[in-house]
């Protein structure tokens, strides 16, 4: 009888313990995109895309492969978040310094999003080999 009831303590744990992991799955991005840019001056902008906000996942921009056309090399770069407004002027979400990695504004209400390249350390041209967009 006692065996019993520890069997049954330790299955009810091993289950406890399963739903656990079951529940702590990653929330997804509701949408992402992989691109590169190239030559890029500071004012230049992505392609927009639009967010529906149908989950809680923070915007990012997440760069790598980076280079300039400077002496010193790539060290950072100022990315700004921009929403989309028709027939007004579009609402700055905020600058991010990005060394070459994530930069993340936070979950975004619904619209037409796009980022900046506002500004990098040196050179007049910036590259990033990959950049991830995550919305």
């Amino acid at each position: 009888m006692r065996m019993h009831m520890h069997q049954r303590a330790v299955g009810l744990v091993a289950g406890a313990l399963l739903l656990g992991f079951a529940g702590a799955v990653p929330a997804h991005a509701e949408g992402s995109r992989t691109t590169y840019f190239s030559g890029w001056h500071p004012g230049n902008e992505s392609s927009r895309w639009s967010d529906n906000n149908t989950d809680g996942v923070s915007t990012s921009v997440t760069l790598s492969g980076c280079h300039t056309d400077g002496a010193d090399g790539f060290k950072k770069a100022n990315l700004k978040l921009w929403k989309n407004r028709d027939l007004l002027p579009d609402d700055d979400k905020g600058s991010r310094t990005n060394s070459c990695g994530r930069s993340a504004w936070g979950d975004q209400s619904s619209g037409k999003y796009y980022f900046e390249l506002f500004s990098f350390n040196t050179g007049g041209t910036m590259s990033a080999n990959r950049v991830v967009i995550a919305y």
